[in-house]
């Protein structure tokens, strides 16, 4: 394991525990991405040897994608990131396939750039459920056998909720899908990738982001089966596919290969190391009367979703923050100042909805660096306390 300093705007050492926001650029996937910059300037779609060579490079990428992921490279759609990957599955299904019925299924776990579309598309008649939520997070599936009906075009749940790290039962939820030929099964795969093994078989659509895996932002993928079709948010010509048109970014595209392989790299130990640091918190905070772990059982270790009753969150964060410590509230494009409703659909309690917080790990992530976050976590409890 390569240890990782992590670094403020002033050189100082800082501790990050927000990687589920958002990851620092393996140092690996930069020199491609530079690399690609300066070693293959023409256009992918150009006809000349320039634009030849370009093209290569980007089928051998997108060819190591798809072996990575066991899909097909013609089923892959490069777009600007997860949320963009999201709008096009979600817009993209709904418009295409309308005249099959207009109900679509989800869960209250899901990102707000799974909610915010399927908001938008109730504004023009689509109906939305939610699927109900097990104790420990997870769908209830015989809830969804009976949501699931004719008119049901679209199923779009996450594999990894982004705020309290809850694993989806994939292949089963998939497995319901299937039942229903008119239907399609969406999954938002962001906190996964990188993180866990999880299984493309059974789902049509897949989307994540290469931020989230040491990757360059402004890249993210939508993998669609081959025999999908998608009405495009992006209209204009040729690209990598006509369901999203552009210039394509070799580098940018390069790089997320790059940062792809490397993240399946040691999957298990990183796993495990992770685990390991869970467990440090976790024990830890279990002596404190006011703080609640709000992930559960079937929460990745990468996601410690807490609460300190009493205490504002925002307070809290910018306590940690005056020691060089990096936590969020929520997820990072969450609407601020609103009770969690992840924390709410799975808790029940609205105390703990308005007061969570997020706790990310990563394998970079040190055992030092979890004793000394421990140590001022301890600290900005006392001291908050005393001033209320």
């Amino acid at each position: 394991m390569i240890p990782f300093l992590c670094y403020n705007g002033f050189g100082d050492i800082m501790i990050y525990l927000d990687y589920s926001a958002t990851t620092p650029v393996d140092s690996r996937v930069l020199d491609t991405y530079v690399k690609v910059s300066k070693d293959y300037i023409g256009n992918v779609n150009s006809l000349h040897k320039l634009g030849v060579e370009a093209k290569k490079l980007q089928d051998r990428a997108t060819e190591q994608i798809a072996n990575l992921l066991h899909v097909k490279a013609s089923e892959i759609i490069y777009t600007s990131g997860a949320s963009e990957s999201n709008n096009t599955a979600i817009k993209g299904i709904a418009f295409r396939y309308q005249n099959r019925g207009k109900h679509i299924i989800t869960t209250p776990l899901e990102h707000s750039s799974i909610l915010e579309p399927l908001h938008y598309l109730e504004t023009l008649g689509f109906e939305i459920d939610y699927v109900h939520l097990k104790k420990d997070g997870t769908v209830d599936l015989e809830d969804l056998k009976n949501k699931m009906r004719d008119d049901t075009i679209l199923v779009t749940i996450a594999s990894v909720s982004s705020e309290l790290g809850i694993l989806q039962p994939i292949d089963q939820i998939g497995t319901i899908v299937k039942q229903y030929p008119k239907c399609f099964f969406h999954s938002d795969m962001t906190q996964s990738m990188g993180k866990v093994e999880v299984s493309l078989q059974n789902v049509d659509l897949v989307s994540f982001s290469a931020h989230k895996f040491y990757g360059v932002k402004g890249i993210g993928c939508l993998v669609k089966k081959d025999s999908i079709d998608l009405l495009p948010l992006i209209h204009g010509g040729k690209s990598t596919t006509r369901y999203r048109s552009g210039t394509p970014a070799l580098p940018l595209i390069a790089s997320i290969s790059k940062a792809l392989r490397l993240a399946y790299d040691h999957l298990d130990q990183k796993w495990n190391h992770v685990a390991t640091l869970n467990r440090m918190i976790t024990d830890s905070l279990a002596h404190y009367e006011k703080v609640f772990i709000n992930s559960t059982e079937k929460s990745l270790p990468h996601i410690l979703n807490i609460s300190i009753v009493g205490i504002k969150p925002e307070t809290f964060l910018h306590a940690l923050e005056s020691h060089e410590i990096y936590i969020s509230t929520q997820s990072a494009c969450s609407t601020p100042d609103h009770p969690s409703l992840p924390v709410m659909s799975v808790t029940n309690d609205p105390l703990r909805a308005t007061t969570s917080l997020r706790i990310s790990l990563s394998h970079l992530t040190t055992e030092e660096e979890i004793r000394e976050f421990l140590k001022v976590f301890d600290e900005c409890i006392q001291m908050l306390k005393i001033r209320s």
